[in-house]
Formats: structure tokens, C-alpha cells, sequence
């Protein structure tokens, strides 16, 4: 009968050891960082990261190794690894017997836990260092448990050099993952960690492996684990496999973006990704020859908002030229890219329609002066042609009424994160690249143009929960804006394409100031890609044009991405159609006389009916008149009344148009013409020491005269507008401001700009 003193000293002994084992720390190697894993989104790796003492080490489970190698594994080392705490009294029993008859050491007796301590703590092989193994693995019995020390094991398991661990093994040896091995892998795979060195796949140890593999699959059979087979086997492997190490900067961002994840199960897609690399492969020379040496390419499936496909420079490895450097991630000027989103906030707005005949000529904004990218001038576009021919200045107008503090709201919600948050700190140059956003973000952008302008983050983790997003446009505002990025014959269609525009996409190419980016972003039926083509050290090059050398390659990897069979695109039931008049594309006056239907947003007309015709009464000399100055017969027409801006630049398309005709000699204006309301006459305005004049801005407003009305500051055009406010920047000194109406009616004051 056992003792009620034996039991309480054994009670005691057994909580003094759980004790210490929680108190004894763990080995410091089980708290290393194991390789990282970037998977695709099918499951196969993609890239794989040294651990963080310069292992190749992945950590792998059960269910990631092949049931025949775990069978096996413990037939094969330890049988009763799920009956002992760490020590097999039985082995050690057999180990001693064996070593005594034989009078030499030739068993050991250790088990998967003591293996897995002697891992993680190599030692000398003497007597003593059993002893701590078996201490150690006690401890490791109570503090882990059996599965989480098979999984240890599975991923400490030495097989030469700075391999470890099953599954880095697997890739090494035999190019594909532990989870599906064959009879001569699985004895491969229990023979090199043996001894390591001796049996490492190569041609010096070639025998020595082939040997140790026939031997434990003969044990293997005689321990029932396979049965007897006479297939021929395949020769051991001579030389490793090269570990994958693909889409370099695509994993090192994801692996930024969740360090302490040992396997990222990625949305990319092998083979996209592959197709864009080869992609960029094909042209590399060229572009390297023209001094463009960075690149980045994003491929997004817009209906999933899931990444596809991530390129962030034309070589990882390529130092010189910053080869590590994820483009992709950084901040660029898009160029014209963002003319897309203020016409469709236009339309969002009432502000403008498809078909709205525009101004396209010089003008200035205080020192600003934009000009369009080949140096020429329009007179009058419809904002349509002016979106498809990639103009500025009407775009410079066109944001001017959005408002540039809406418009950057409106990129924040369609996530561009780096924009500068101080209030002004943009101007009307944002929208010919005066801003700057990264491929990612410009991705998003137009994935949502794409999916009626409903925006969701972008998703590179398979599985991850789906963000519902926000409408950063209505549906019918994106489609209209795509209808005009459909339009073929555009300065942006590249002439040195060597493949033909894929049917069904949109587009959009950019080029920022002083050739410095070149951009293409599109659409078709699934996939939004966007290029960008650059130097990273800011380079510029005569080369660096959207339309030259970023367009070609989108169309390449459009083509070679999206399905031949493109489903149509149907308007969307909020736009209707509405009359409006034919030459100005506005809602119709009473003076317009030729009319034509259009689709809009019922909700959003624009209320200003046709700003250029005009009923005017004329004399039979031909020259304007009113009741008060009319002396004789006179006729009532409709004609047209260009801004002054654009008379210079009228082209022959509208020679027709007959223009308002200047007034009969006696006869002025009537009380109608313009008066102006800001700047009151003889003002004195001091400016604030310490703030940009920027910041103080004096606004131009007037009232009364007939739209457009043209803004003059000492001569010199300011800036248009058909009756909104315009914002002037005070400069020192004395200064005429005048405002002409589109009837030829002016008003003019004079003010003084001071320092406090």
C-alpha cells in the first residue's frame, strides 16, 4: 500500500517540475522569425523570405506535410512519441543493452522531443548533453504539447547548409511543397537530416544519399508503412531547386504591409503575374535606351477589387537605378490622369454636359499660365473632345467651378492618401498634374470609374473581409466619362503601338511636366491596369510620353488579360435624354434655333440655358441697336456672342455662326452691361505680414451684363466665368481690374495692394 507520505512527496516533486518548466525560459531559437511566405491566391508560393537568424525556415503544420511522411517519420525515429513526456524509457532500456553488447555508442534513444531540443540548442555529443535534452524536453512536453512539437520539429529539422524545416526542404530538393510526396521523396526527406552534410543533394554526395534512401525505405516496408514495391526509383536529387523568389516587390510590400504573418495568402495571380513580367521583359532594352529605367505596373480585377498582379521595376536587383524601390508605392505627378474625375464631378455637380462648347485659349491665372501639351490652341471644344484631345485649359475652368477643395475631397474618397491637408495648399494646376498620387492609388481610382463610381480599397490578402466602399461618382457621371475614353481617334493612340488597341476599353494616357512620368490607365470588361514609366532620381527624358511609351504596353497587357468577348455597356436608368442646343450643348434660349437630344442626369441638368445665343436687334445696316437709339426699320435675329478670349482663335467649323455685331454708331450698351461688385473702386488692401498672398485671396465678383464675362488685371486676362466668383492673388502695388461681358460691356476699378 503506497504511502500517504510517498504520494504528497511525489505531488510535491511533480508541481515543483511543472514549475519549473513554466519558469525555466523556452530556447531562445523558438523565438526567431521563420521565414516568410507570399502565396498566390491558388495557394502555390510565390516568394519566400530568409528567417530572421538567415534560415531558410517555413514553418509548417500537419496539414501541410504529406500523411506518408509524418507515418513515416515517427515509425522510422520514434514510435511512442504519443505515450512518453520526452523520454522513451523503453528506447533508453534497448539504447543501453545495445550499447553495452557492442561496447560502442550505436543508439541513441532519443526522441522527436529530444531531437527538437537538441535543434534548438545544439550541444557537444557526450553524456551531459543527453542529460539537458532530456530536461529540455520534459519541459517542451509540458509547456507545448504533442502537436505543437511535431509542427517545431517539422520546422527545425536540419537538411544542410541554412535549410530547414520539411517544406523549405521540399522546395529545395524537389520544387513543390511538402503536401503531396512520393515514396522516394518521403525516404529522401528522413535520410539527408541524418547527417546533413554527408547527404545533401549534391554530386559529391549523390552515393551516400542513394544508399541512405534505399535503406529507410526498406525499413519503411518492414515497419508496414509502404508496402514492397519493384519500381524502379528516380535518382535522388543532384542539385537543388532555386526556392521561389517571385514578384520580388510585390512581397516585400505585402510583407511590410503584415510582418509578423509567417503565410500571406496573396489575391495575385500566378500567371498574370507572369504575363506582366515578360511583358516588361520585352521592353526593357528599348526603354533603357531612351533613359527610362524605373516602371511600375498595377493589374486590378475592378469587380472584386482584388490585386492581380504587382510590378514595381523592371529588375529587383538593378541598384543602379533603384531597383528595390516599389514604384508602385510612390507618389508621382499624374500628369492629365485626373482630368477624367472633374468631368464626371462636373456632371455629378449640374455643372457641365458631355457636349458644353468650351473656351480653349490663352489665358492667365496670375503667374500661372497653362498651355496645352502640343503648344496649340482650340478656340471653341465641346468638353467631351477637350477630355478625349487631353486639353488644359478648359479642364483649368472646369475645376475652377468644382471647387479645388471639393475635387481633392472627392480624390480622398477614392483614396488618394497622399495628399497634403493644408487648406490652399493646391491650386487649379492639380489638374495638369499638380498633385501627387501613386499607381496604387491612380488603381483605385479608376477601378471605381470602372464599377459606376462606387470605390473600394483595393485587396491584396485572399480572404479578407470585403469593404463595402462608397459611390465617389453616380453611375451616370461614369459612364458618360467612359464613353468619351472610349473615343478612337484621339492624340493619345499611339502610332508606334506594335499591337492593336483591344476593342471595349477606356483609357486614359498622362504626362507630367518636364517629361519626367509617362502614364496609361484602363479598363476593359475585368481588369483596370495603370503603367507608369520614369526614372525614380526624377530624370527626365525627351521619351517620357503617356501616349509613346506607357500606352503601347497597356494595350499589350490589356489584350493579353481581358476576355475577346466583352459584354456591352448599357446606360444607366438615371440618364435620360434632354434637348439641348445644338451648337453649345447647353439647355436651349429662346435664341437658339437648331436643337439636339443628348443623355444626362435628369436630376442634374445644368439650369443656365445657352450662354452664346442671343436675340438682338439689328438695323438695316447691320449693326446693333435698342429702342432708345433705333432710327429706322430693324429686325430681331439670333446670333452669337464669342468670349472675348477665343475670337482669335475661332476656326473654320464655326464660320457659319454669325457673331453679335457691334453697336450703331450713337447707340451703347444698355443699363444692363456689368458693373463690378469685388473689388469696391479705390480700395486699399493691406496684406496680412507672416501669410502667402495666396492665402488672401481677393475675390472678382460682379453683377448685371450678359455671360461669359472675361476678367482683365492690369491688361492682362485673369481668368473666365459665365457669373461665379473668380479668386485673385494680391500682388504689391497699384492695380487696374476690369470685367468685359460677353455683350461687350466693361467695368473697370483701380486698387491698391499694400504690405502692413
Amino acid at each position: 500500500m503506497i504511502s500517504p507520505r510517498f504520494l504528497v512527496t511525489s505531488l510535491l516533486l511533480l508541481c515543483l517540475t511543472v514549475l519549473c518548466a513554466w519558469l525555466w525560459p523556452l530556447p531562445q531559437r523558438m523565438l526567431g522569425q521563420d521565414s516568410a511566405v507570399l502565396l498566390y491566391r491558388d495557394g502555390t508560393a510565390a516568394h519566400v523570405f530568409l528567417s530572421g537568424d538567415q534560415k531558410w525556415r517555413i514553418p509548417a503544420t500537419r496539414s501541410d506535410v504529406d500523411p506518408d511522411y509524418l507515418r513515416a517519420l515517427l515509425a522510422l525515429e520514434d514510435e511512442r512519441f504519443r505515450w512518453h513526456m520526452g523520454v522513451d524509457p523503453i528506447a533508453v532500456g534497448r539504447a543501453v543493452t545495445s550499447n553495452i553488447a557492442r561496447g560502442r555508442v550505436v543508439s541513441g534513444a532519443s526522441t522527436l522531443t529530444m531531437q527538437l531540443a537538441r535543434m534548438l540548442e545544439p550541444r557537444p555529443r557526450v553524456l551531459s548533453s543527453k542529460a539537458i535534452e532530456a530536461t529540455r524536453a520534459l519541459q517542451l512536453e509540458i509547456r507545448l504539447g504533442k502537436e505543437a512539437i511535431l509542427e517545431q520539429y517539422l520546422s527545425y529539422l536540419p537538411f544542410g547548409r541554412n535549410v530547414e524545416g520539411i517544406e523549405a526542404a521540399s522546395f529545395w530538393y524537389f520544387g513543390h511543397s511538402a503536401k503531396d510526396l512520393s515514396r522516394a521523396e518521403v525516404a529522401t526527406l528522413l535520410a539527408v537530416p541524418q547527417d546533413p552534410n554527408r547527404r545533401f543533394p549534391s554530386p559529391a554526395n549523390e552515393v551516400r544519399l542513394t544508399a541512405a534512401r534505399q535503406t529507410i525505405l526498406e525499413s519503411l516496408e518492414a515497419a508496414g508503412v509502404y508496402a514492397p514495391s519493384s519500381d524502379p526509383l528516380p535518382p535522388v536529387p543532384a542539385r537543388i531547386q532555386p526556392i521561389p523568389r517571385l514578384a520580388p516587390h510585390a512581397a516585400l510590400w505585402m510583407h511590410r504591409q503584415l510582418p509578423g504573418l509567417a503565410r500571406l495568402r496573396s489575391t495575385l495571380d500566378g500567371g498574370l503575374q507572369r504575363r506582366v513580367e515578360k511583358a516588361l521583359e520585352r521592353v526593357r532594352a528599348e526603354r533603357a535606351a531612351e533613359g527610362i529605367h524605373n516602371v511600375a505596373v498595377v493589374v486590378v480585377d475592378h469587380k472584386t477589387a482584388e490585386l492581380r498582379a504587382l510590378a514595381g521595376n523592371f529588375d529587383f536587383w538593378d541598384r543602379e537605378h533603384g531597383g528595390q524601390i516599389l514604384s508602385f508605392d510612390e507618389p508621382r505627378s499624374p500628369g492629365s490622369t485626373l482630368k477624367p474625375f472633374v468631368y464626371a464631378a462636373a456632371i455629378d455637380r449640374g455643372i457641365a454636359l458631355p457636349g458644353f462648347l468650351v473656351s480653349d485659349a490663352p489665358v492667365h491665372f496670375g503667374s500661372y499660365s497653362p498651355e496645352n501639351y502640343d503648344g496649340t490652341w482650340s478656340g471653341m471644344v465641346s468638353l467631351e473632345e477637350s477630355l478625349s484631345r487631353s486639353l488644359n485649359v478648359p479642364f483649368i475652368h472646369l475645376l475652377q467651378q468644382v471647387g479645388v477643395e471639393p475635387f481633392l475631397g472627392m480624390l480622398r474618397k477614392g483614396g488618394a492618401k497622399h495628399l497634403n491637408s493644408n487648406p490652399g495648399y493646391y491650386g487649379l494646376s492639380l489638374v495638369a498634374g499638380g498633385v501627387e498620387l501613386t499607381p496604387l492609388e491612380l488603381a483605385g481610382m479608376y477601378a471605381a470609374l470602372a464599377e459606376d463610381g462606387h470605390y473600394r480599397p483595393l485587396r491584396w490578402l485572399a480572404n479578407s473581409e470585403e469593404v463595402e466602399g462608397m459611390p465617389v461618382f453616380s453611375p451616370g457621371a461614369a459612364w458618360l466619362t467612359r464613353r468619351a475614353l472610349r473615343l478612337r481617334d484621339r492624340p493619345d493612340f499611339p502610332t508606334r503601338a506594335t499591337v492593336a488597341m483591344p476593342a471595349g476599353i477606356h483609357w486614359k494616357t498622362g504626362t507630367s511636366f518636364g517629361n519626367r512620368d509617362a502614364w496609361a490607365v484602363g479598363s476593359g470588361e475585368r481588369y483596370t491596369v495603370v503603367v507608369w514609366l520614369g526614372n525614380l532620381d526624377n530624370r527626365s527624358s525627351s521619351h517620357l510620353i503617356g501616349s509613346e511609351v506607357a500606352a503601347p504596353l497597356l494595350f499589350d497587357l490589356l489584350d493579353g488579360l481581358d476576355d475577346r468577348v466583352r459584354s456591352e455597356d448599357p446606360a444607366p436608368a438615371e440618364l435620360v435624354a434632354v434637348e439641348v442646343c445644338a451648337l453649345s450643348g447647353h439647355p436651349p434660349g429662346a435664341a437658339c434655333g437648331e436643337r439636339r437630344t443628348v443623355l444626362a442626369r435628369l436630376e442634374k441638368v445644368p439650369t443656365e440655358s445657352c450662354p452664346f445665343h442671343k436675340n438682338v436687334e439689328i438695323d438695316d445696316r447691320g449693326f446693333r441697336v435698342h429702342p432708345a437709339c433705333r432710327q429706322g426699320p430693324s429686325r430681331i435675329e439670333s446670333r452669337v456672342a464669342w468670349p472675348a478670349t477665343v475670337k482669335a482663335w475661332l476656326g473654320s467649323r464655326f464660320s457659319s455662326e454669325a457673331e453679335v455685331p457691334p453697336w450703331a454708331i450713337g447707340c451703347e450698351a444698355p443699363a444692363g452691361r456689368p458693373n463690378i461688385r469685388s473689388p469696391s473702386p479705390g480700395m486699399v488692401l493691406s496684406l496680412i505680414p507672416g501669410m502667402p498672398a495666396e492665402d488672401q485671396e481677393l475675390p472678382l465678383e460682379s453683377v448685371g451684363g450678359d455671360a461669359p464675362f472675361t476678367w482683365f488685371v492690369d491688361g492682362k486676362m485673369w481668368g473666365q466665368s459665365n457669373g461665379e466668383r473668380l479668386w485673385w492673388t494680391p500682388v504689391v502695388g497699384s492695380h487696374q481690374i476690369m470685367v468685359m461681358d460677353g455683350g461687350g460691356g466693361s467695368a473697370t476699378v483701380g486698387i491698391e495692394v499694400r504690405k502692413e
